[in-house]
């Protein structure tokens, strides 16, 4: 495996992802920010915080096997959620749970910022997840 992802002793625990990740390989892969939208461009769960969690994920994996990738190679995950508050925290972690096993995302995640922002690509986008790996 070329990522050992871990949380050093000192480091806070309780988190639902990984606070370090350390990578051998020579090549990386980048999946630009995936938002809840299908192939042919029409939205999925259309004010759905959780429900747009999950379609994002979905296409980030997709995004990752298209490049020989899954989410056991992920190095960083960055979130974008559009007006955030930390109530909105259970509805972001129901919909990471949601597809875990679906897209083999591991629990914890790899390390993850999760970033608040005023808007996204279009109004109703209100997460975006982009993605980074290192392969052998």
């Amino acid at each position: 495996m070329t990522v050992h992802r871990f949380t050093p002793e000192g480091m806070l625990a309780s988190t639902p992802y990984h606070h370090v990740a350390v990578a051998t390989g020579s090549r990386q892969v980048h999946v630009s920010g995936q938002i809840a939208r299908l192939a042919d461009g029409s939205p999925v769960a259309p004010g759905d915080l959780a429900g747009q969690v999950g379609q994002a994920l979905r296409n980030t994996a997709r995004g990752l096997e298209g490049a020989g990738a899954g989410f056991d190679d992920v190095v960083r995950l960055t979130f974008y959620v559009t007006k955030w508050a930390p109530e909105k925290i259970t509805e972001f972690l129901t919909g990471v749970e949601r597809v875990a096993a679906e897209t083999g995302l591991p629990q914890p995640m790899p390390p993850a910022s999760l970033i608040g922002v005023e808007y996204l690509f279009e109004p109703d986008v209100l997460v975006e997840v982009e993605a980074t790996a290192v392969l052998e």
